[in-house]
């Protein structure tokens, strides 16, 4: 089935054409529990792990497997998120247990698929894992959407915008933030799903900002951004998503280098 949120309902660039040139473009996954296989693209299910390749595990839990987090391929990102030459399949793991100053330990791979030949199944899981951060197996729904920053406004454009922002809100009942910018739950590009200021990192080869990869967030949407972003599809209809519950209610977010070889990754967290 597809997943399409509703159009946002006021035009965004009519109002405030100051965001138009900060627009971009995210993928949508819509996470939701099923059966995929490990040539699905899914959230928290099976991955295509070459029979030959060792399985990856925590440099601080060395005896802790990571888990399946995200797996896609480029043919459900949309053409919205450039793969490296070769390669035609993100996967994304971690490590679920506890760590000293930060939520997970991740691991991401760019692969070929078509040169996987026997799978390896993924490990048991560790035991002594809390607070929901394995997800449970989800198919997912690929949508685009048209994303305008929200934490990521500059300063000095909030400042400008933000008593427009009020008198918008005041005579429509549409916040700009939680209704009209960005795009919550699970995504591929467009800006990050921060649920407090931007922490953007910089390549520690290059020095340049990097570019946003994926958002895994706790929740597909929050009391206020459901009213416009839940999709057509799951209107009254109760669902199950990936489970996860990173911090109080936050999220993960993956960066990385399009420059330096080997496209270096760097990781991001907050909570509400």
């Amino acid at each position: 089935m597809t997943r399409r949120a509703p159009p946002r309902p006021l035009d965004v660039e009519q109002l405030f054409p100051e965001v138009a040139p900060l627009r971009r473009e995210a993928v949508r996954l819509h996470p939701r529990a099923g059966r995929p296989t490990y040539r699905d693209s899914s959230v928290g299910g099976p991955l295509l792990w070459p029979q030959e390749e060792p399985w990856p595990v925590c440099p601080d839990h060395h005896s802790s497997p990571m888990v399946p987090v995200v797996q896609v391929h480029a043919a459900d990102a949309l053409g919205l998120v450039p793969f490296p030459a070769g390669c035609d399949l993100l996967q994304v793991l971690w490590c679920p247990l506890e760590h000293d100053g930060c939520w997970v330990v991740p691991e991401v791979r760019w692969r070929d698929s078509a040169a996987v030949g026997d799978v390896r199944a993924a490990p048991a899981v560790p035991g002594g894992v809390r607070h929901r951060r394995i997800p449970r197996p989800c198919v997912v729904h690929p949508e685009p959407v048209t994303e305008y920053p929200s934490w990521d406004l500059p300063n000095e454009l909030w400042d400008v915008l933000e008593p427009r922002f009020e008198q918008v809100a005041v005579e429509t009942g549409w916040d700009y933030q939680y209704h009209l910018s960005t795009a919550p739950g699970t995504k591929l590009g467009g800006y990050p799903g921060w649920c407090q200021d931007p922490q953007w990192p910089d390549c520690p080869g290059c020095g340049r900002r990097m570019e946003h990869l994926l958002t895994v967030e706790s929740w597909e949407a929050d009391g206020a951004s459901r009213l416009t972003w839940t999709p057509v599809e799951d209107r009254g209809v109760r669902y199950e998503a990936s489970g996860l519950m990173l911090g109080d209610a936050g999220g993960v977010y993956f960066f990385e280098c399009r420059s330096c070889p080997g496209r270096p990754v760097k990781e991001r967290y907050d909570c509400s």
